[in-house]
């Protein structure tokens, strides 16, 4: 009998076989993309909200509910105080960048290019097919909104009556309005205001990393949002506006798809493939937080990946978070303000149409970067002198609408850019050839500059 112990005995396979540091790779769990637990929760909210409907389980409505609704509160969380030293810290980063004032002026000459194309496509797609027509509504189905938007609302909300309010009520433009007052003032006072930027750019990398954590839910609220609005407003409320919703997803593939492959390829000379390789990840977490303030932290990573200089993006991305939306305010108010002109059976002249194009380039701050669009819709309706009622007849279906809506925002939200650093030979093009697509991963959130 042996007096050898077999467990004392030596493994036949030491450590150094193997390699030092080498991770066991036989036992571990493959890791999802994240793309895929995207398009997994997608797939999971349809059914929960076909199930939930179907066989009316009450108990699973309110949870598809509470799930999406607890993913928006959290991004809404971290919105005003993001805004505010994004910002901040934006206009203040101008200082490291050459030819700032040239680079801000060109940022916003495209805004205003890239939006007045987009309504120009939302024009034409409505006046083309008639989404009002055929739709079994009437006027009586809308309900006048509680509260509206005017020129004088939108000019005038513009300043705040205290510091404390724009934060308690989210009222983005505000924030951006004190923000912009903030660092302007740090500018003037230079070395002076040193320390309270050196903490705003601490708290903003706090900011960006406490989002990028809630990011990480993503494929369970896309669950919980998917799901509620099917479990809510199920197929036969698609089905009614049927010739809209297609209206909408079409106008923005064909800016999102079309457009601007078609700037990135003549303007900047780029290949537009490597654009959306590099941009990827912004623009399906936008298809389902519906915020571009909440897309914001992997916006920049994405531009700054794509080969725009980090001081650029840093002001680049936030100003266009909050104010440049061709989904929200372009294609969608100017299909949305023919169908409500068609369903009260009213008359849209060239004039209108012309109204239109100007408040959305002029008013897109308004919508400000949050879920949904209902501001700058009854802004535009008001300008057309059509019935606030309209309104109503869109808010059912607008969660289906705003996912495409945001996607196309925050592809724009890049695309400016990667556009302006190419024409005035700031932009990496190694790094832009070597864009790809990457994972999103707490560890990489990327920090102030």
């Amino acid at each position: 009998m042996s007096a050898q112990n077999p467990a004392s005995e030596p493994s036949p396979e030491p450590a150094q076989a193997r390699g030092a540091g080498q991770p066991r790779t036989g036992s571990r769990i493959p890791k999802i993309p994240f793309w895929a637990q995207i398009l997994g929760g997608l797939v999971l909210g349809v059914l929960l909200g076909w199930l939930a409907r179907s066989q009316q389980i009450d108990w699973l409505v309110t949870t598809l509910e509470q799930v999406g609704g607890v993913f928006i509160g959290l991004l809404k969380l971290a919105v005003a105080p993001l805004v505010f030293f994004a910002i901040l810290v934006s206009i203040t980063n101008l200082r490291k960048v050459n030819n700032a004032a040239r680079l801000a002026s060109r940022t916003l000459l495209w805004f205003m290019i890239t939006s007045l194309i987009a309504v120009a496509i939302g024009l034409v797609i409505g006046l083309v097919t008639n989404p009002g027509a055929g739709t079994g509504l009437t006027p009586d189905d809308g309900d006048k909104p509680s509260t509206t938007g005017s020129w004088i609302d939108f000019l005038t909300g513009i300043i705040p009556t205290d510091v404390i309010t724009p934060f308690t009520e989210l009222n983005v433009l505000q924030i951006v309005f004190m923000a912009a007052v903030a660092g302007i003032a740090a500018l003037q006072l230079g070395e002076k205001a040193q320390p309270i930027l050196a903490l705003s750019e601490s708290v903003l990398s706090l900011l960006q990393k406490a989002l990028w954590w809630v990011i990480r839910l993503a494929p369970i609220g896309t669950v919980g949002l998917i799901g509620s609005a099917i479990a809510t407003y199920g197929w036969d409320l698609i089905g009614k506006y049927a010739t809209f919703t297609a209206d909408i997803y079409i106008g923005c593939a064909i800016v999102l798809f079309g457009v601007y492959p078609l700037l990135l390829s003549t303007v900047a000379k780029l290949n537009p493939v490597q654009f959306f390789k590099g941009a990827w990840p912004a623009i399906q977490l936008a298809f389902v937080s519906r915020s571009s303030v909440g897309t914001m932290p992997v916006t920049q990573k994405v531009t700054e990946r794509l080969g725009v200089p980090k001081e650029y993006t840093s002001f680049a991305v936030p100003f266009g978070a909050t104010t440049k939306m061709d989904g929200c305010a372009a294609i969608y108010p100017a299909i949305a303000a023919i169908f409500v002109a068609q369903i009260f059976d009213i008359q849209l002249g060239l004039t209108d149409y012309l109204l239109i194009a100007f408040v959305s380039v002029v008013g897109s701050a308004a919508t400000a970067g949050l879920t949904g669009a209902t501001v700058m819709l009854t802004l535009t309706l008001s300008t057309l002198g059509l019935p606030m009622e309209g309104v109503g007849l869109l808010l059912a279906i607008d969660p289906i609408l705003d996912m495409i809506r945001t996607a196309t925002n925050v592809a724009g939200q890049a695309l400016v850019p990667v556009l302006v650093s190419a024409r005035e030979n700031i932009l990496d093009r190694t790094a832009y050839d070597n864009a790809t697509s990457f994972e999103l991963d707490a560890k990489e959130a990327p920090a102030a500059a």
